[in-house]
């Protein structure tokens, strides 16, 4: 798909609406849903549009009606939120995204009697507010130790991770990263009797919207040798996957690896469904749903909800996914249907070509972190972050 970096990079400019300009439901619409968007938008086929996936898809079924609220920049976060509460026409507001944070716990405080429910956030603590967190470190052990056994399969001595702006929340995704690392660097050992010592190459690159960085921090990380790339920049993929299939065609190639590792979505579909091996799923779409459910349902409650492999909240793609997802990036625009069959068809070999013993692995390390037995760092690790890159080196 030649077309891929245009589709992509014209949805990452759609046109969303303000206040007063509803996009889903009717006048007799059963009640009123905010949704304030950070300064990312739609268009990231990540985090911002399973937002908007949880949210399009609960005010369908619940018969009410969805006002979306872009931010343009940091400054638009705490006007966005006082106008949609002053306005008193929404049963529940929702900001999506860290960086609302600070915004957010004032305006909760100006206005005790609008329901409010932030993403990504789970400090604030106020009466009426529900904050909805997911347990990110965890999926990121899963993808960490796919990446280094796949790394070591393929006879590559390096993974990497692209992250975005350096705040608590991407520390849980690099902390889970780094320990899956050395769980497959010793599983890998374990099975084939051979030493496995696949490192870390990482870089916090500061923004979720400069495609262009994330396309030359993922240059930089296959020029050294890496084999896999996680993205853990929400818009920044669209750089990660381009390098790699640029990397991939100057060795006459079109599929993995070097693999991309998805995030937040199932972005298994993206390079024609053989250039990302595998997406951390990080159901943002679901936790939008809940809370909205939540309030058509009337059993809203104020408090912290922590989404995690035991609840829905987070998972490694797999191929149950794979069809929904397809309909996503259809609908997002980055694919067509024609690209279908095509796709699942890459995507079935990419897989394949993978040793069933990694798979089966990385099923094990999944039930040993939802049974206890295996204990991922960084439940809350702003202050740990120092010592875990010591425990679990590059």
């Amino acid at each position: 798909m030649k077309v891929f970096r245009i589709k992509l990079a014209a949805v990452l400019f759609m046109v969303v609406a303000v206040v007063g300009g509803p996009l889903v439901g009717t006048a007799q619409a059963a009640g009123k849903v905010a949704l304030v968007i950070d300064v990312g938008g739609r268009g990231d086929l990540s985090f911002n549009d399973m937002g908007f996936k949880g949210a399009d898809e609960a005010v369908a079924k619940f018969g009410m009606e969805l006002v979306e609220i872009q931010s343009n920049s940091a400054a638009d976060y705490l006007p966005n939120l006082q106008n949609a509460a002053r306005s008193n026409a929404f049963d529940l507001i929702i900001g999506v995204g860290f960086l609302l944070a600070d915004a957010m716990a004032e305006v909760t405080d100006q206005f005790p009697n609008q329901k409010f429910a932030i993403i990504d956030v789970t400090w604030l603590g106020k009466p009426n507010l529900q904050e909805v967190g997911f347990e990110e470190h965890k999926g990121s052990a899963l993808v960490g130790a796919l990446g280094a056994m796949v790394a070591a399969h393929y006879g590559y001595d390096k993974i990497g991770v692209v992250l975005g702006i350096e705040i608590p929340v991407l520390y849980k995704f690099e902390a889970g990263y780094r320990f899956g690392l050395h769980w497959g660097n010793a599983k890998t050992a374990e099975v084939t009797g051979k030493a496995a010592d696949v490192g870390l190459l990482w870089t916090y690159t500061g923004t979720f919207s400069d495609i262009a960085k994330g396309k030359m921090a993922t240059q930089a990380m296959l020029a050294q040798g890496a084999g896999l790339i996680y993205n853990v920049a929400g818009p920044l993929g669209i750089g990660d996957l381009e390098a790699i299939t640029e990397h991939l065609e100057a060795k006459g190639k079109t599929a993995g690896p070097p693999f991309m590792i998805g995030v937040d979505a199932n972005q298994d579909y993206l390079g024609d469904g053989h250039r990302v091996l595998a997406s951390m799923m990080k159901r943002v779409d679901y936790g939008v749903y809940s809370v909205i459910e939540s309030v058509a349902n009337g059993t809203f409650k104020s408090g912290v909800r922590i989404l995690g492999p035991g609840n829905g909240g987070i998972a490694i793609s797999r191929q149950q996914d794979l069809g929904d997802f397809i309909d996503f990036g259809i609908k997002g625009g980055a694919i067509s249907e024609n690209d279908r069959s095509q796709i699942t068809a890459n995507w079935r070999a990419m897989r394949a070509a993978v040793p069933a013993w990694i798979w089966e692995a990385v099923e094990e390390l999944e039930g040993k972190i939802s049974s206890g037995e295996a204990k991922v760092p960084c439940d809350w690790c702003a202050d740990s972050i120092k010592a875990i890159r010591a425990q679990y080196p590059d």
